[in-house]
């Protein structure tokens, strides 16, 4: 076996996949026998080492009838499982074409099932990272070009195949993502029934698929993204479930997070995704058997029950940015749209009673933050009451009609309490103040009205 080691450089350097595969059988045949393999796995990894180090070749690799069963002489697991990364290391490194090759798909596919099948409860959180992130890039390898059933076919193996790492299926759901959308951009957005079923299928992979990710946020990020797909797609009820699920997830986002040994807020991201979420909400058209704005209840509902740092004005934050969304929602046209659905916009075409029920939202967010705004004051919290009562007031100018005397009155209230104890960023207030002139000079009246009220305190 030592001598083998040596000579198997000698064969891969100067002599065809056919002297290899002759080498590797001899090798097999001399170590079968009485399990001798036992003995001499360092050797047997030293000539897999060798042969990957100058054949770079794999439909030569894996069609050498030798060199899967050469590789089930490792019996050892935890041998074997090396020997598989390193072959997946060079694989992913050498094969720089995606392929389609059904001999390396099947073997590519049979030496990650070995790596995958290693992972178990014990195992690090770094190993299944590693192990991953081999496996995700195997997935990116593999491309059936405009076959895209073919295509789906193979993703739906590899889920059953590596079910218990979630960065595989995240990859694998994003994959199916874009191959939905590559449909889409191969239509131009007009489906046929047969593209239409082929996308329904790849949407319905996906809600299968997102349910079974440990990961909290992979799941929120995949319901949202995948929502949006589907809207891409026109396919309204297959977005609202994507949605409705997203939302119904945000209670269990933990509050905290450890990350490089520290325990880190999640608030941020929270603030941000229901951000991204609200701008996909604009365009997503009600449901004809439910009460206008069901999604957006839903959310706020979940917002509320929430149970956000005391410390933080996260909660007002996401408030504020809901106003902005109820706002663009009233207008006669929404700023973007999809082509093939009809939103709101187009449902009700400013309906009163529609209007009725956004302004309706609009009145209880602004009780919302303004009892923060009173809890922030009885707290002695001035600076961040200063701050967020500058930030409403801003929102109102931009996206509130000041024809409404109560609107002015809260304007001309909330700018005195910017200024009540000291603590106002005057660069912000005087921007503010600026930007209410400029709208006086195109809306009119009840916006120099409040130019004229509103006064920037002198400095001493």
């Amino acid at each position: 076996m030592s001598c083998a080691e040596i000579w198997v450089e000698y064969a891969v350097k100067h002599f065809t996949k056919r002297e290899i595969n002759t080498f590797l059988g001899d090798i097999i045949r001399h170590m079968t026998p009485d399990r001798a393999f036992e003995q001499h796995y360092p050797q047997l990894t030293r000539v897999i080492d060798r042969i990957l180090a100058h054949l770079h070749d794999f439909s030569a690799v894996f069609s050498m009838d030798k060199f899967l069963p050469f590789l089930d002489m490792l019996q050892k697991e935890s041998v074997k499982v090396e020997v598989c990364k390193v072959i997946m290391e060079a694989f992913i490194r050498y094969q720089i074409e995606t392929t389609c090759d059904p001999v390396i798909v099947n073997a590519a596919m049979f030496i990650c099932k070995t790596i995958h099948d290693s992972v178990n409860a014990l195992t690090l959180e770094d190993e299944k990272r590693q192990i991953g992130m081999l496996i995700c890039a195997f997935i990116r390898k593999i491309s059936f070009g405009r076959d895209f059933e073919q295509q789906l076919g193979f993703y739906v193996e590899a889920r059953a195949t590596f079910s218990n790492l979630d960065l595989a299926l995240v990859q694998l759901v994003q994959c199916v993502n874009l191959l939905a959308m590559r449909t889409r951009q191969i239509v131009k957005g007009h489906h046929t029934r047969k593209t239409s079923s082929f996308v329904k299928a790849c949407i319905a992979y996906c809600f299968i698929t997102i349910p079974s990710l440990m990961d909290v946020f992979s799941r929120l990020d995949l319901y949202l993204l995948s929502g949006q797909v589907a809207l891409l797609n026109q396919c309204l009820s297959q977005a609202d479930a994507f949605l409705k699920s997203a939302i119904s997830l945000i209670p269990e986002t933990p509050p905290t997070i450890e990350l490089d040994s520290k325990h880190k807020s999640t608030e941020p991201y929270l603030v941000s995704y229901i951000s991204n979420l609200l701008s996909t909400l604009l365009i997503v058209p009600d449901h004809p058997e439910q009460e206008p704005l069901y999604l957006i209840r839903g959310l706020l509902n979940v917002i509320q029950d929430y149970t956000w740092e005391q410390h933080t004005d996260s909660k007002v934050l996401v408030y504020l940015n809901v106003l902005n969304l109820l706002s663009a929602m009233s207008q006669e046209t929404y700023i973007w749209t999809i082509e093939g659905v009809d939103s709101n916009d187009a449902l009700y075409g400013s309906d009163p009673k529609f209007i009725a029920e956004i302004n309706k939202i609009c009145s209880t967010l602004i009780d919302e933050i303004l009892a923060h705004l009173k809890f922030l004051g009885d707290r002695g919290n001035f600076k961040k009451q200063s701050h967020l009562a500058l930030e409403l007031l801003c929102h109102i100018v931009a996206h509130g009609d000041l024809n409404c005397s109560s609107l002015f009155t809260l304007c001309n209230n909330l700018w005195l309490l910017t200024h009540r104890h000291g603590h106002c960023d005057m660069k912000s207030a005087g921007n503010c103040l600026s930007y209410i002139k400029v709208k006086a000079s195109h809306h009119g009246k009840p916006y120099q009205d409040l130019a004229s009220k509103l006064q920037l305190p002198t400095q001493v």
